[in-house]
């Protein structure tokens, strides 16, 4: 895979999520519309301690065919060990790209001193960006949050260093380490921290309806925008988004369209993982991809107890059933 190109700036792209943006998610969302897509949070430690077999990293490092524009996001505070991982990734020739997070909230990686703890030290933070962006070849980003708290807004310094290196953007979420997903997204914050900055920046936080895409591009100046949560069991969202910037009706999702993808995400997840374990994963996608569909609550309730993917395509095939008989 080659690296991006150095003037590629994406619109609208997936965030990396722990336990979600593995290859069936992020493939989907480039389907519908997403130019470019991240990892899953990688730990540099871990992946240099693993063995060459590791189950979980050879996962967390699978890239499918059709990817052209993923990232590895690796995560640490040793400038050491992140540049010597940063070196291994990029001889695996499997991505375009390498994203550092500067965000992940979690208190297992907090506690540490990474993810988000190293806006408490801009210094740390540089060290560890420098020693990433020289030890590959491939582009460089930054994701990033406002801050870890009201006392600590360093999102631009990260941003200032970041440029410094060459690197290619930063992406930025509206909220603090603090504040978690709690709240809402300060846009007003972001486009503070990019009118400071030469770099490029990715807004990111609170895209939930296509008709988010283009308020929020507007209200920060952004180059771009970063999808997460929104995108849970809901590729579509990046469809809509691109049809509401070019000023088209947004394409309506249908039942069938819903339980069609579902049922391709099953089938990618159940080959990927096996089927014991692509069942258990399947879960949490199943319950975003059935939200807000009558009789919702009582089906999830099923597939948590579903044990094979047979008995999730029965309960999905159940729900068109139910359709035909309501009409």
């Amino acid at each position: 895979m080659n690296g991006m190109k150095a003037d590629f700036i994406p619109v609208l792209s997936l965030a990396p999520m722990a336990g979600m943006t593995d290859w069936p998610m992020r493939v989907l969302c480039y389907r519908m519309g997403a130019e470019y897509a991240c990892s899953e949070m990688v730990s540099a430690v871990g992946f240099m301690c693993a063995k060459p077999d590791n189950l979980v990293y050879r996962q967390l490092l699978k890239v499918h065919q059709e990817e052209t524009a993923t990232a590895c996001q690796l995560f640490g505070k040793d400038p050491t060990v992140m540049g010597e991982a940063a070196q291994r990734i990029t001889e695996l020739g499997r991505f375009a790209s390498l994203d550092i997070n500067m965000g992940c909230p979690a208190r297992k990686v907090v506690s540490i001193g990474e993810g988000s703890a190293l806006l408490l030290n801009p210094e740390q933070a540089y060290r560890v960006m420098e020693a990433v962006k020289r030890n590959t070849t491939l582009p460089v980003t930054i994701k990033t949050r406002l801050g870890f708290d009201g006392d600590s807004m360093n999102a631009t310094l990260l941003g200032e260093a970041a440029q410094s290196l060459g690197f290619q953007w930063m992406a930025l979420h509206g909220r603090t380490r603090q504040q978690q997903y709690a709240g809402h997204a300060d846009y007003e914050a972001i486009a503070s921290v990019r009118q400071r900055l030469s770099i490029p920046v990715i807004a990111n936080g609170d895209v939930f309806e296509p008709e988010d895409a283009p308020r929020i591009l507007k209200e920060t100046g952004c180059s771009g925008l970063m999808i997460g949560r929104g995108a849970m069991g809901n590729p579509w969202l990046f469809r809509g988004a691109r049809q509401c910037l070019r000023g088209e009706a947004v394409t309506p999702v249908s039942l069938e369209e819903r339980i069609a993808v579902a049922r391709l995400h099953m089938e990618w997840m159940t080959e990927y993982k096996g089927e014991r374990l692509g069942v258990l994963e399947m879960r949490k996608h199943i319950g975003h991809y059935i939200s807000g569909i009558r009789g919702a609550g009582a089906l999830r309730r099923e597939m948590n107890a579903a044990k094979t993917k047979q008995e999730m395509d029965d309960l999905l095939e159940r729900l068109l059933d139910d359709k035909e008989e309501l009409e």
